[in-house]
């Protein structure tokens, strides 16, 4: 499985549109229903609207039908394993197996490891519900 995420991850990189920074990325990931999805970078002469690879993985992993990642490989224009930055590993996060592992340059970890106390829809709830949500009653 780790062979073909990182040969699916080269393919997209070889897609990628980087004439500014000239770094490609391809990024693959296996989906638990048993697809795979994949993306790769698109540069913007606004740099600020660069999408990276992960966000295409996982703009095609809600394309065709969602679920949750549980292997993710990210590799350079060496094809070489490269790590997410840390919005692009908010950003999978979402869409995380509990259990979810990263192939990444030291080895292979899981998403708590690679964002440790990760922000979370928990916490969004946590926050926003209502005293009568918390306090189980009708009130409002």
């Amino acid at each position: 499985m780790w062979m073909r995420l990182r040969a699916l991850a080269a393919e997209a990189m070889r897609c990628a549109y980087a004439p500014y920074s000239r770094f490609r990325v391809g990024a693959a990931a296996l989906v638990d229903d048993g697809r795979f999805v994949s993306g790769c970078n698109v540069e913007n002469a606004g740099y600020g609207v660069t999408l990276c690879a992960e966000c295409g993985l996982v703009s095609e992993l809600v394309r065709t039908g969602g679920g949750r990642l549980v292997a993710f490989v990210c590799v350079d224009g060496d094809g070489r394993p490269c790590s997410p930055c840390g919005r692009c590993r908010q950003v999978l996060s979402e869409h995380a197996h509990p259990d979810m592992l990263l192939a990444m340059p030291s080895g292979l970890m899981t998403i708590d490891q690679v964002l440790p106390d990760r922000f979370t829809s928990a916490d969004i709830d946590r926050v926003t519900a209502t005293p009568a949500q918390t306090a189980g009653g009708d009130r409002q």
